[in-house]
Formats: C-alpha cells, sequence, structure tokens
C-alpha cells in the first residue's frame, strides 16, 4: 500500500511533496521515534526545524503568507499520512501549525493572517497552539469556562486550558474563551495570544501514554489583557470557526490514523514473512494471514473515505457528518491495526525493542482527540444521509 500508487490523479507538485515527505519520514522520523517515545516529555525540535527547512510544517498555509501554498486538505491528507507512517506522534508535531492556522483562515482579516501566519513560513518557523479544552470541559465545548472581560481597548481573560498540545514549546495561542458567559456555544469568541504575555503562563508538561513528541501542559490566565486587535471575527462568532476547524481537522487525523495503521500494517506483515512456526512463515498459517487481510481491507477502506471527505471539504460541501466518519473509521482502524500487529508478533510485539507497542499507544488518542469515538457516533448521528 503505497499512497503514490494509488489511482486518483495527482499534480506534479502533489506527488513531489508527498515524496519529500515519505523520504524524510523514513530517514528523519522513524529512525527517531523510540528515541523521542522514551524522552516523554521533551519537544523533538531539531526534527522539527530540518522539517521547517525543508517546507514540511507551512506546506498547507497560503503561498501569498510565504507557505507552501498546499492549502486544499486533499493534499494536506496525502502529506499527514506520509509523515505519520513515520510516526504518529512526530508525524503530528511536523503539521501542528496547520490546525492553528485553520481558525485565523476561517475568521481573521487580512491584517491578522500576515500578523499570525507570515511568521510561520520559511526555516525558522515558531510552533503555535489552539487552545479550547479546559479541565471540567473536553468533547462540550461550548460549555468552556475562561473568560473574556471587555475593557478599554480590549479584553481580559481569566480561566485555564487543559491537554493543550505545544503549550510551553509554541510562541502563538489561539484561545477561546467566553465573552458572554450566560450563552452556550453563541457566547464563545477565539483570541489571539503570544506566549510572554503578562499573566499568562504554562504547567508542567503531562506524562501521556502515547504520541509524546506532542507535550501537552495546562495554560492559566489570570487577568491577560488581549487587544481587541487580536480577537478573531466578532464576538460570539469563535464556536462556529472552531466548528469549521474541527471539520478540517477531523479528517486530516483521519488521515493521520491511516498512516498510523498502515506503519503496523507493513511492519506486522514484513515480520509474519520472516518469522517461522511450525516450520513455516507465520504468514501461511490461516488465523495470521486473515488477519492481515483484516487489516489491510481496513486501511483501504480507511483511505477513501478520508480522501471522499477530504474533496467534499474542498469543493465547499457541509461536511461535518462525513468528516466524523472519516475520523470515527480511520481511528478504529488504527487502533486495531495497531492491536493486531502486536499479536502478529507475539511476545515480541509486547517488547519495548520493537516499535509495535509504541503504535500501539499512539493510535489510542486518535480516538480521542478532536472528539471521541463516542462523539462521532454522536455527530453522525446527527447528519444522517
Amino acid at each position: 500500500m503505497n499512497t503514490l500508487d494509488e489511482p486518483w490523479p495527482l499534480t506534479d507538485e502533489q506527488r513531489a511533496v508527498v515524496r519529500l515527505c515519505r523520504d524524510f519520514a523514513r530517514n528523519e522520523i522513524r529512525p527517531r521515534g523510540r528515541e523521542v517515545d522514551e524522552a516523554d516529555v521533551v519537544t523533538p525540535v531539531d526534527i522539527w526545524r530540518k522539517a521547517a527547512e525543508v517546507g514540511i510544517t507551512d506546506f498547507m498555509l497560503p503561498a501569498e503568507l510565504g507557505g507552501g501554498g498546499f492549502t486544499d486538505v486533499f493534499t494536506q491528507c496525502l502529506v499527514q499520512e506520509e509523515l505519520c507512517f513515520g510516526d504518529p506522534g512526530i508525524g503530528n508535531l511536523m503539521c501542528s501549525n496547520g490546525f492553528f492556522a485553520d481558525p485565523v483562515l476561517e475568521l481573521g482579516t487580512e491584517e491578522q493572517k500576515q500578523r499570525w501566519l507570515g511568521p510561520l513560513t520559511g526555516p525558522d518557523a515558531p510552533m503555535t497552539a489552539l487552545a479550547v479544552t479546559e479541565p471540567g470541559s473536553g468533547s462540550d465545548a461550548a460549555s468552556i469556562r475562561t473568560t473574556a472581560r471587555r475593557v478599554d481597548g480590549g479584553y481580559v481573560l481569566n480561566g485555564q486550558k487543559a491537554w493543550i498540545s505545544n503549550a510551553g514549546a509554541a510562541r502563538f495561542y489561539v484561545v477561546f474563551a467566553k465573552t458572554d458567559p450566560a450563552q452556550r456555544s453563541r457566547g464563545v469568541t477565539a483570541f489571539l495570544l503570544e506566549a510572554g504575555t503578562e499573566g499568562f503562563s504554562t504547567g508542567e508538561p503531562m506524562r501521556k501514554m502515547g504520541q509524546r513528541a506532542i507535550v501537552c501542559r495546562e495554560l492559566y490566565f489570570s487577568d491577560v489583557f488581549v487587544p481587541e486587535a487580536n480577537r478573531l471575527g466578532d464576538e460570539g462568532q469563535g464556536f462556529h470557526g472552531l466548528m469549521r476547524t474541527f471539520d478540517i481537522s477531523r479528517i486530516v487525523l483521519g488521515a493521520a490514523s491511516v498512516g498510523a495503521a498502515r506503519a503496523a500494517y507493513e511492519y506486522a506483515r514484513d515480520y509474519a514473512r520472516t518469522r517461522s512456526q511450525f516450520d513455516k512463515p507465520v504468514i501461511e498459517h490461516q488465523a495470521v494471514a486473515f488477519r492481515l487481510a483484516d487489516m489491510a481491507n481496513r486501511i483501504e477502506g480507511s483511505r477513501l473515505l478520508v480522501l471522499r471527505a477530504a474533496r467534499a471539504v474542498d469543493s465547499g460541501a457541509d461536511v461535518t457528518g462525513l468528516a466524523a466518519m472519516a475520523k470515527l473509521t480511520a481511528s478504529s482502524t488504527a487502533m486495531f491495526c495497531a492491536w493486531a500487529a502486536v499479536q502478529t508478533l507475539g511476545g515480541w510485539g509486547y517488547s519495548r525493542e520493537f516499535p509495535v507497542e509504541q503504535w500501539m499507544r499512539d493510535a489510542k488518542l486518535e480516538e480521542i482527540e478532536e472528539g471521541t469515538s463516542d462523539i462521532m457516533r454522536l455527530v453522525i448521528s446527527r447528519h444522517l444521509p
């Protein structure tokens, strides 16, 4: 299974960026996966810098802002799959600026786009973060309690965020807060914030099961002044921008899941061809062969669903339900394939000498982040065709 060999038409530019990411995943990401996992709470800044130098961290940003110009979600999915085939956590880190950029592109003025997205291009690109989740507000994003009180010239933020990817390492943040605490979704507004702002601080790194390349921390806001020029969109428009961002991010994370699933499948397949039991390679035993067949089948189906959703969102269609389908299907495929790889390797699959146990831990996050599988089913049920 190879993205460049698939039957959909790609431009020469798309093929070039996919090859670039495939080579980077093979040469720079995969060899470092175990080391980064063992480091636990250390952001692999050196890999980020290498990726920035060759244009991977900004390929998804508009060309007029200095980015690579691949703003379509379809290409972003092709890239995400290749990078996460190298390592799910590092692969997701490499493209994390795209998640910050989405609400800015959706809600921001031209001046804001230049001010906050322009610096993300080039070899010195900083990291960024998107701050939504709170200690008491995960799947129910409309229930956030961080407040933004209007004052002369801007707003004052107070509150706390949790599980914020890249927190501490990031230079720029999009923060979602309530400008009208009495409202739910209609009270949510988005703000742009820079690290080092007075009253803005981060907690200690949160120790995670997997995808440790992306370090998460809590954020604290104590009377943080944000000028009105840093508000994204109108008051109360933040939730709309967030939901549009979720439509895109869930599809792209679906592609990340496909990459992770493909890594597990190919590793298990190659192992099964060389490992012998009962005087023949284990791939010749029906139990193993059928398990590999199920892995291959689910990967192909997941990829097609993800790319269908990507084409749909690129065409301007309402894809909320389809995006949830893509994420739900692909994330469950990643978890299944990681489990199946561990099962195929048997005792060695349980050993940290082989990468599949790490990939099983990494895959679990895909069933949780940007909306759990339970929430995806709820979203789908509300958008039944």
